[in-house]
């Protein structure tokens, strides 16, 4: 999860992911109350265990959804979506450009959102064996240029999933 302002990238947390500070019944409180710097999210202890509810789950679990504004139940079950309203409000309130965030797969390895002003970066292609998506790998210039390096995604249990020659995993030794 990375916030990134001109030249400045706030590095949140490998493991704590997402882009919305709030669920919609709580905007406000949450938004204008609760969260009034960044150092409040840098403040959250980890690792730790993600809760059913809250600025934590939400952070974690929430998804963008380009047909809505504002927040909606989310089909995942839990957190919600909200709309690109919800990334303009919030990248002005923290005078911040993007949003990188992950914990959603999509198809293409990295899907950019509310007019390019959040991506969300998925780095495992096939995830769980079950999808047939690329992954991505993303860095970001001085200028807030995006490159991607994508992981396609293979069949067969041995191929590899990186475009390159790669070393095999060594057999482990077991010493007595």
């Amino acid at each position: 999860f990375f916030f990134f302002k001109q030249k400045t990238a706030y590095e949140i947390s490998a493991c704590l992911v997402g882009s919305e500070m709030c669920i919609r019944d709580r905007y406000q409180r949450r938004v204008h109350g609760e969260l009034t710097n960044m150092e409040q999210i840098f403040k959250i202890i980890r690792p730790s265990e993600v809760p059913d509810q809250g600025l934590f789950c939400d952070l974690l679990w929430s998804d963008p959804d380009p047909d809505i504004s504002g927040w909606a139940e989310n089909e995942r079950g839990v957190s919600y979506v909200f709309g690109s309203d919800v990334i303009d409000a919030f990248l002005k309130k923290h005078d911040l450009d993007l949003i990188c965030r992950a914990h959603q797969v999509v198809e293409d390895g990295y899907e950019f959102f509310a007019k390019r002003k959040l991506v969300t970066v998925f780095s495992a292609p096939n995830y769980c064996g079950e999808f047939d998506n690329s992954g991505a790998l993303m860095s970001v210039d001085e200028t807030l240029m995006c490159q991607f390096q994508i992981l396609k995604p293979t069949s067969g249990k041995n191929a590899s999933s990186l475009e390159m020659d790669r070393p095999g995993t060594p057999s482990r030794k077991y010493v007595n």
